[in-house]
């Protein structure tokens, strides 16, 4: 039995299935979306979406969705399952989906009668090609199947609708056809392993209705363009493969390269294998050796404090390549000042983050920490190092350092932190002045600058720096810590102190250098165990406070504002463990095993096979924003490692 399998009844309930996703992504920036039954539910469904260079490399849907029907004695079976406006379901194939394996591709199993047809899909590694196996597993007699396809050809965030505009002409491309609805797309190849009959029958389908979309308060109505159906006859055994690709295809290789694609699958035959392919899928390769991490699916693209966080856990999933190095190193030429952009991705860069660059240099820390020899990633990033520093010193755009040290990050209208969130025109949560992870981030990153100074020999940075740590250590007690909370305030700004209860003082008792006591950090380990663990990560506020939101829901203001004032979050749970661990050694070890454990469970929840950006803070901790985050996913990751090597110290 398969390591995530479901029960037979429940795959043909509309209801179970539709609320479970799956995503598949490669190493293009390619990616299919749907859900497990096949009913897109969101304009992000769909089967082939891609970058397009045309578009300014954004990323656009082509093929929507591909109905397959038996037709036996006359009577037409379509094992699509679409979705209408006013929840109106046609087809309802749902009723035929008697198994789904997860192993290393989703591999679905349709009974019609007497007839078992299996359905296995992926994208081809590193091109913008989409592979559908379809295998004739029992039939008494051969079996007519048709292949419908849906186009869309648009923006994912955007909705097609029916138009006089769009060029409908196909042209005939060996054993099928392409097409291109509008300029500036490539033509979509929709080509088989064997020669089909084609016919045309152009038609639009309207107002196919995503209830994602519509419980989240946007447009959720959308009109799909069909050009005609493809139609084969089976026998009891036979097999084909279909291709949904940017290029023409050469048919007699799509099985072969069907094969030799699955094989480079890592297998979701345990948790860890489950996180190992989930990790697999942020990783988008680009021109020449640039390599960037995809911050989560189906919208985000990349986001440099994202990157930098998740890299240490991301590695665990990589064997063969130095995932780290050449990521960090295609993030360096973007340093500027002393900054990185909020996404190296976007066309016009924005430097509007306080802490990425100091996150940056905790990644290259834990590299070292996790074996890694610095002087592989050379004099480039020692000087990107002293870079950062001496600019945060100095004074950037968005931060500078205070004369007690510390750092003070103040932006009208802006939030600075990774709690960015706005509503209403405003930041959600300020955090106005000297928020507490910018400045733990702060003293360790030059705590870390001192040490490879040492290192290097650096003794014009050692003679500069050597008596700042003392400094920032003093300022931070004094400015968040108090003995009778016994937990560190959120920011301080010199004229007012939030003594709010979040997480953000967990990141700072992780960091490996802190000016904080054990028995401080003891303290602030169970005030947030009491107030902020929940088995999905740890909340953004704690539930006392008056502010505490207990589900992300409503309109995109009242999500926000939950999502940072309640929201779980996987991802915190890395600096958690850390510290758990730093304080209790392996007699911490149960509680964090709790914690792993209890994730298991969400392998077959909302994304199959992957963590949700966030979850609700109250039960039942549902999974809520981008159904798969690279961070999350590598916490875990990280966690299965902390504990291993605290097991054999």
């Amino acid at each position: 039995m398969s390591y995530i399998n479901f029960n037979p009844a429940k795959l043909t309930n509309p209801e179970f299935t539709s609320r479970r996703e799956i995503i598949r992504s490669n190493h293009a920036g390619s990616y299919i979306s749907t859900t497990l039954n096949g009913c897109n539910t969101r304009k992000y469904h769909g089967l082939l979406i891609c970058p397009v260079a045309g578009l300014g490399g954004t990323k656009h849907l082509l093929l929507s969705a591909l109905d397959e029907s038996l037709i036996m004695k006359g009577s037409v079976f379509n094992l699509a399952v679409r979705r209408y406006m006013g929840g109106y379901m046609e087809p309802k194939g749902h009723k035929y989906l008697q198994k789904f394996d997860f192993e290393k591709i989703p591999k679905f199993t349709f009974r019609v009668g007497n007839v078992i047809l299996t359905k296995e899909r992926l994208l081809v590694e590193k091109e913008q090609q989409l592979l559908v196996r379809y295998t004739l597993e029992e039939a008494s007699a051969p079996v007519t199947m048709q292949f419908r396809p849906f186009l869309a050809f648009r923006n994912i965030h955007e909705l097609s609708k029916c138009n006089l505009y769009a060029h409908t002409r196909y042209n005939n491309e060996p054993h099928g056809i392409s097409l291109a609805l509008y300029d500036g797309y490539p033509s979509l190849y929709m080509q088989f392993s064997r020669d089909p009959e084609f016919i045309p029958a152009p038609d639009w389908h309207y107002n196919i209705e995503y209830v994602k979309e519509m419980n989240r308060g946007y447009d959720c109505h959308e009109d799909l363009y069909t050009p005609g159906y493809f139609e084969f006859t089976l026998k009891e055994g036979e097999s084909l493969v279909f291709s949904a690709a940017t290029s023409q295809g050469t048919p007699s290789t799509f099985k072969q390269r069907f094969s030799r694609e699955v094989s480079k699958r890592i297998s979701r035959d345990s948790f860890a294998g489950c996180l190992k392919n989930a990790a697999n899928q942020f990783i988008q390769y680009q021109e020449d050796t640039a390599v960037d991490i995809i911050a989560g699916y189906p919208w985000y693209n990349s986001l440099s404090r994202q990157t930098f966080v998740a890299l240490p856990g991301l590695r665990h999933a990589q064997s063969e390549r130095r995932l780290a190095l050449e990521v960090l190193s295609t993030y360096l030429p973007h340093l500027k000042n002393g900054l990185f952009p909020g996404s190296i991705a976007d066309p016009q860069p924005v430097y509007n983050n306080a802490d990425a660059s100091l996150w940056f240099i905790w990644t290259l820390q834990q590299l070292k920490r996790q074996g890694s020899r610095f002087k592989e990633f050379g004099t480039p990033f020692y000087q990107a190092i002293k870079e950062i520093l001496e600019s945060y010193r100095r004074g950037t755009s968005v931060v500078t350092m205070m004369e007690d040290g510390l750092l003070f990050a103040a932006e009208q209208g802006m939030a600075l932190t990774w709690m960015n969130g706005t509503a209403y025109g405003r930041p959600v949560t300020p955090r106005y002045g000297k928020p507490v992870e910018l400045n733990a981030l702060w003293y360790n990153a030059v705590c870390f600058g001192l040490e490879m100074a040492r290192s290097e020999k650096d003794t014009e940075f050692l003679d500069a720096w050597k008596n700042l740590p003392e400094d920032i250590a003093e300022a931070f007690r004094r400015a968040y810590w108090n003995e009778e909370k016994g937990y560190l305030a959120d920011v301080e700004n010199g004229l007012y102190t939030d003594w709010s209860v979040r997480p953000n003082m967990v990141i700072a008792a992780a960091m490996p250098f802190t000016p904080l006591e054990k028995e401080e950090i003891r303290h602030i380990l169970e005030a947030a165990r009491q107030q902020l663990l929940t088995p999905r990560g740890l909340r953004t506020l704690s539930p006392d406070d008056p502010a505490y939101r207990e589900r992300v829901e409503g309109d995109t203001h009242q999500r926000e504002e939950a999502a940072y004032n309640g929201a779980a979050f996987p991802w915190l749970l890395q600096f958690f463990a850390e510290a758990w661990l730093s304080i209790y050694g392996k007699g911490g070890l149960p509680v964090i095993r709790k914690i792993l454990q209890g994730f298991e469970g969400e392998m077959s929840e909302n994304c199959i096979g992957t963590l949700s950006e966030m979850y609700n803070g109250t039960p039942p901790h549902t999974g809520k924003g981008a159904i798969s985050q690279a961070w999350n996913v590598a916490a875990l990751l990280y966690i299965q490692h902390l504990v291993y090597d605290t097991e054999n110290e």
